[in-house]
């Protein structure tokens, strides 16, 4: 049975897009409202200000891929759909990050886990940025309108085993587990989620906001970098473009590719991306708030050999949680953490086994058995959690300084430990902690001696994220943050801020659904000091 391809048909039906291999970018483009990005606060942004009749210029610097492109192959995947071919790391190669790089941005290839913002993340931002209106009864209608749009529910299918023995563990503890939101209809339950959605149940912006807006007029331009800004008297002129390749190089560095000339824009490129394009432009920042509190959740793991087959690639990569560590965790207290569980296709477990050589081969070997547990550290909160910077290459790209800090690292011990301990309640034969001096032990007190006494210094640790929040935060003054309680930026009054660099900390949680709700919300209030209509998801 052939799969219907919505971006075949919607090419076929006349969408307006250009760059690459869909045609040349023209001089200029002038428009109402030019959105930079394509990814979970794009989407949101273009379909309801296309609602409201304004026309829009959506800018990817990645490509436009299909379902039809998505072969569930990890190198083929990694570098067409990731930032820097799945490669990017902070400064110090510490942390590696995974981020979208295509139309729809992460949400392409994220594994579809939707959490609200919490509402003890919400009550620190009130009580230290000052956003009174940041509360779970105010953003609750638009959370709301954002699950019924893409279809967020907790997942009622059976976990796989990967995920069940999360459960299985925390159950004999007496830690709660419970059942993930995931954004997805008729889903296949095929596991390679990380590698774009083959069969277009997951509801990403790829398969349901920019087909919205493409099918209402809008512009899409793929491989295509919003470079600068053009700056003058606190307002913005247009934004300079150019075309790049699939792997992000310039076609022409001697020359401009585009220039779009808008009334208003909505920069949504995404933490990291974002604050670079407004250091790169030079924009006012006059409090140095601009690329600062750039957070991630920092992530720890353990990978545990079972007694019997797991085949983690197999089945919704993440169905089951516990924030046991979180909500018995003081938030300005010792880091807490988030506990999941990774899907495991070969090169992502491979890249995350500790050691090398025969020693990473011979686990290599048990990898059907193989379970991996995720730790991810709620950074933000703590003075000596105060995340990374975002800063410019010589090129003129992005680079994130983001110092691994102590209390951080103890926070990635203590996730080891109660992840260990969780996998041997759920039966594992061995427990690797994932430190590059970590060895295999084959009973919860061995494990628990050998990772009390490992040294948690930067890149022994092994520390990645797919989250990355921040850099723009909003704040209830210029002092505090980037962005306003609106999502205006405080200097510059015809930008919005669309997208995670909003967020003032981490969120605790799976990001995208914060973004969902809580741009959402700005995008309506948006909508409305535009063109004074009233428009919602809905």
């Amino acid at each position: 049975m052939s799969l219907a391809d919505p971006i075949k048909e919607g090419l076929a039906r006349g969408w307006k897009v250009l760059g690459g291999a869909h045609g040349a970018l023209p001089p200029t483009i002038t428009c109402d409202v030019a959105i930079i990005g394509s990814g979970a606060g794009a989407g949101i942004t273009a379909e309801l200000l296309t609602k409201a009749g304004l026309s829009i210029v959506i800018i990817e610097e990645g490509q436009l891929k299909s379902s039809s492109d998505f072969k569930q192959r990890e190198p083929e995947a990694y570098a067409s759909l990731y930032q820097e071919a799945a490669g990017r790391q902070t400064k110090d190669k510490g942390i590696t990050i995974l981020q979208g790089r295509s139309v729809g941005g992460t949400t392409t290839v994220n594994w579809t886990s939707s959490f609200r913002t919490p509402p003890s993340t919400l009550k620190y931002w009130q009580e230290q940025f000052g956003l009174t209106d940041f509360n779970p009864e105010a953003l609750a209608p638009y959370f709301q309108q954002a699950e019924q749009r893409l279809n967020i529910a907790p997942w009622e299918t059976a976990p796989n085993e990967n995920n069940e023995l999360l459960r299985r563990g925390a159950a004999k503890l007496g830690i709660k587990a419970q059942v993930i939101p995931r954004n997805v209809k008729g889903c296949y339950n095929l596991g390679s989620c990380g590698m774009g959605c083959p069969t277009n149940a997951k509801q990403s912006m790829l398969v349901t906001t920019i087909p919205f807006a493409l099918d209402a007029g809008a512009t899409l331009l793929v491989e295509t970098r919003a470079e600068r800004f053009d700056i003058a008297n606190g307002r913005i002129n247009s934004v300079q473009c150019i075309a790049v390749k699939p792997n992000a190089a310039p076609v022409n560095s001697a020359s401009l590719a585009t220039t779009i000339v808008a009334k208003h824009f909505v920069l949504a490129g995404g933490s990291i991306n974002s604050p670079a394009l407004l250091l790169r432009s030079k924009a006012p920042d006059p409090h140095k708030t601009l690329g600062t509190r750039t957070f991630l959740h920092p992530v720890a793991i353990t990978t545990a050999i079972m007694a019997n087959t797991v085949s983690a690639w197999d089945g919704a990569p993440q169905s089951i949680y516990s924030d046991h560590y979180l909500t018995t965790q003081a938030i300005n207290g010792p880091i807490g953490f988030k506990l999941e569980v990774a899907p495991l296709h070969p090169v992502f477990f491979g890249a995350n086994l500790p050691g090398f050589g025969e020693k990473q081969a011979d686990l290599f070997r048990q990898y059907p058995n193989a379970n991996v547990m995720l730790a991810l550290m709620r950074d933000g909160f703590h003075d000596q959690a105060v995340g990374g910077k975002v800063e410019l290459r010589s090129s003129g790209q992005p680079l994130l300084d983001y110092p691994l800090t102590d209390y951080v690292l103890e926070g990635a011990r203590r996730g080891m430990l109660a992840m260990a301990e969780i996998q041997f309640e759920a039966g594992a034969k061995m427990v690797y902690p994932g430190h590059e001096m970590g060895t295999g032990t084959t009973n919860w007190a061995d494990t628990k001696a050998a990772i009390n006494a490992l040294p948690m210094k930067p890149l022994l640790t092994k520390i990645g994220s797919a989250h990355v929040m921040g850099g723009c935060g909003l704040a209830a003054d210029a002092k505090r943050g980037t962005t306003r309680p609106d999502g205006v930026h405080w200097q510059l009054e015809n930008l919005s801020i669309h997208d995670g660099s909003i967020f003032p900390t981490s969120i605790g949680a799976n990001p995208q659904l914060s973004i969902y709700g809580n741009v959402n919300r700005l995008a309506q209030g948006l909508a409305k000091r535009l063109t004074g209509k009233e428009v919602t998801l809905a």
